[in-house]
Order: C-alpha cells, then sequence, then structure tokens
C-alpha cells in the first residue's frame, strides 16, 4: 500500500471523499476504527468507516492505497456494502477518543485530546502513535502540544475483562501459527474470548493454522455475519476446507453472507474433492500478462502477504488474470527472475516446458510431480489450457501430516 504521507490524522478525514481505483466516488469517510490495548501500546488501526447511500460500510485499512489532504484512494473498487456494527473490542476514534480528556505521564497534567495521528509500520498494519492535545476547558485553545501514545494515560483498554486484554498483549508479536497453538491449548471459553477480540484479518489467519475441527468451533460461536466477514479475509482454499467440514446448512448460510466475488472461487474449490489438485489449489497465485516485465513480476513476489512457496514463481496467463485465466503460458521462478534484466518481459524468460496438472489429479500425483522437478508450487489448469490455481508444497504437507499433528510429536517421530 503506498501513502503520499506517513501521517495521518484520523479528525481530518471526517468528510473525506472515497475514490476507486478508476476515480469514481465511492463514499465518504465518517470514522477510524482501532482496537485499544494495554500497557501503553500504540492501538491498531482496523479500518475506515465510510458513508455510502445512506449506509455506513466498513473499508479495511489494507483496502487503502493513499490518503492526501483531499481525498482518500482504495485499491480496489469492491467493498463490501454490509451495514457496520462497531464490536466491544472496537473503538471509534473520532467519536470516542476526540474531546476526551487524558493525563500527560511527566507532568500529571490533564489535557483535552483534540486529534489523533496514525502511522504505517514496516509490515504494512497501521497504529494510532500520536496524540494531539490541548490545556484548558473544552471552548478554550490552550497550549497545544503533540504526544506519543505512551506519553498520555486514560486510553487503556477495558480492565473487566483484562485476563483476555493481558492474553492479546502477549500474543500481539506472535506467528499465527504460533498464536493457534497458544489458542488450541487454551479452554473454550478462554478460546471464543480471544476469538471474539481479534480483528477479522488476524483470526483469519490464525484460523488457517488451527485443525479444522476447531475452525468450525469458533466460526460457529461467531455471529453468522462476522463468520463470513473471517471466512472472506481467509485464503479461498482454506475457506473452502473449513466449510466443506461444516453443517451443509451452515455452510450454505455463510456461502450467502459472503460477498459474491469472494464467495465464487470458495464454491467453484468445494466441487472438487478433498484429496485432488483441484481441493488442494489456492486460486491466488500471483498472474501476469505476457507484456508485464521482470520488475513489475519482482515487486509482486515482495508482497509480505504472500507465502513462501506462493512468491516463489509466476504464473503468465493471457487475459484475464483473475482464475479461470485466459490460456496458461508458463512460469517464472524467481531465481530466473533475479538473473534477467529488469525490463526484460516474462513471457520471454518463462518455463514452458513443464506440463501443468489438471484439477483431478491425485494428492499422489501432485507430490511426485513436486518431488520429480524440485518444485514449491504447481499450476493447475483446466481442459482448455485456463489456469485454475496453483498447489504449494505447504497445501501438501498439510494433507501428508497426520490430522492431530500439532499435539502428537511422538506420531511424527513414528
Amino acid at each position: 500500500m503506498t501513502t503520499t504521507t506517513t501521517r495521518v490524522f484520523c479528525a481530518r478525514l471526517s468528510g473525506l471523499v472515497v475514490f476507486d481505483p478508476n476515480g469514481d466516488q465511492v463514499g465518504r469517510v465518517r470514522d477510524v476504527v482501532a482496537t485499544l490495548r494495554l500497557r501503553g501500546q500504540p492501538p491498531r488501526v482496523l479500518g475506515l468507516v465510510v458513508d455510502v447511500q445512506r449506509r455506513r460500510i466498513f473499508v479495511p485499512i489494507l483496502r487503502v492505497r493513499s490518503f492526501d489532504a483531499s481525498q482518500v484512494v482504495l485499491t480496489t473498487g469492491t467493498v463490501s456494502l454490509r451495514r457496520f456494527e462497531r464490536r466491544e473490542s472496537e473503538t471509534l476514534v473520532n467519536a470516542e477518543l476526540i474531546d476526551r480528556k487524558v493525563q500527560v505521564l511527566a507532568t500529571g497534567t490533564q489535557v483535552i485530546v483534540y486529534d489523533c495521528a496514525m502511522e504505517p509500520t514496516r509490515t504494512g498494519d497501521w497504529q494510532l502513535t500520536r496524540v494531539a492535545v490541548r490545556s484548558g476547558g473544552m471552548r478554550r485553545r490552550g497550549h497545544q502540544q503533540e504526544l506519543r501514545w505512551d506519553e498520555v494515560s486514560g486510553f487503556a483498554a477495558d480492565e473487566t475483562n483484562q485476563g483476555t486484554a493481558n492474553l492479546l498483549a502477549m500474543y500481539e508479536d506472535m506467528r499465527p501459527a504460533d498464536l493457534a497453538n497458544e489458542l488450541h491449548n487454551l479452554s473454550d471459553k478462554r478460546r471464543f474470548e480471544v476469538a471474539n477480540a481479534l480483528d477479522d484479518e488476524r483470526l483469519a489467519d490464525v484460523l488457517e493454522e488451527l485443525p479444522e475441527d476447531e475452525q468450525v468451533e469458533i466460526l460457529d460461536h461467531l455471529d453468522n455475519e462476522r463468520a463470513a466477514d473471517v471466512l472472506e479475509a481467509m485464503s479461498p482454499d482454506d475457506a473452502a476446507d473449513v466449510l466443506g467440514e461444516m453443517q451443509p446448512a451452515n455452510a450454505a448460510r455463510l456461502l450467502e453472507l459472503m460477498e459474491p466475488d469472494e464467495a465464487e472461487p470458495v464454491r467453484r474449490l468445494l466441487t472438487y474433492g478433498d484429496d485432488t489438485a483441484g481441493g488442494l489449489m489456492t486460486t491466488e497465485p500471483i498472474i501476469l500478462l505476457p507484456n508485464a516485465t521482470v520488475a513489475e513480476a519482482l515487486a509482486h513476489v515482495r508482497n509480505p502477504d504472500l507465502s513462501p512457496a506462493l512468491a516463489s514463481q509466476v504464473y503468465v496467463c493471457r487475459p484475464p488474470t483473475e482464475t479461470p485465466t485466459g490460456r496458461y503460458i508458463g512460469i517464472c521462478h524467481i531465481q530466473r527472475l533475479l538473473r534477467e534484466p529488469p525490463s526484460a518481459l516474462v513471457a520471454a524468460v518463462a518455463d514452458t516446458d513443464l506440463d501443468p496438472l489438471g484439477p483431478q489429479a491425485t494428492l499422489r500425483q501432485v507430490t511426485q510431480h513436486l518431488a520429480t522437478y524440485n518444485l514449491t508450487a504447481v499450476p493447475i489448469v483446466d481442459e482448455g489450457s485456463h489456469l485454475l490455481g496453483a498447489v504449494t508444497v505447504d497445501d501438501v504437507l498439510d494433507h501428508l501430516l497426520p490430522e492431530n499433528w500439532r499435539e502428537d510429536e511422538e506420531q511424527l517421530d513414528g
């Protein structure tokens, strides 16, 4: 995500016009959604509340391409029109933090908040990092100053649920796989409390690392609207796997609640058997047109949200680039991309000799293909040579390991 500034003041966003990448107006910013944390840690910014045709919707912060003094531009023209409802763990910055009385820790002085600033982190997330305050009463301007978030007190998260809040503080910097292991060992009650407090993107990442029966339990615990939001944040293959484990009526209800463009690839994956290439594949590999350059390809593989297996190869196809694509041409391995001039076209450096597999290929055939050609992923195409997705080595490992491998190390040793 690119921004025209590295520090954005939330109160100044109110009323700004929101545009999609094509320049069409989506709506206007109403507020900023954040989640408070304990011990003075900067709150994580989750997204924006946007007024769209008399309806308030939520736009995740990762869907924002840029901020400036007159507008907000999104990375996509597709947004969920589901009505925004604030969750218990969320705070509306402009509505709930502006005009709040807080204390300057260094002097003990009581001041009034008149704005909060957010900044991007190195990982692409956003945090509230600065507080603009003034001394004096609500109607008096008084002395103004800008402080770091940890230099004031009075924003603390609700202490009535401090046990869960302390756990969340401990889990903040954990990798999703490690946090999944922690949740696995919690009681059902505490596991559900933590799941309720995590934002959709974080919970989706963690669910993808949990056994499918625990994924089902957590999603069943959430209200249907939230469960659909979390499924949308999961990769389509993981969402299809967990829906396949649910009662058919529950799965159908959640699919109906998902946005159509998010639900469509999941529905397609559900038509394949669990142990086939179609059932194993992800529908979101890196896909480029033949006239894309090596520089463009390398920019795509730098995306920190991609798994190493998906980032290791780029798939060259005729338009469209959404799966099912146009005719599949070949793959570009990252090692080859690093050796080529940035201006070279991917079509000229693509490996066209390796045959892709079909969606009905068995798990054994996929495993043999990966091992034979020392690949980290294999393209999956239909009878018309349209790319449907890719099966990565981590997807294969998930199906080769015992179901309870996370809790039974002795079984792995055997």
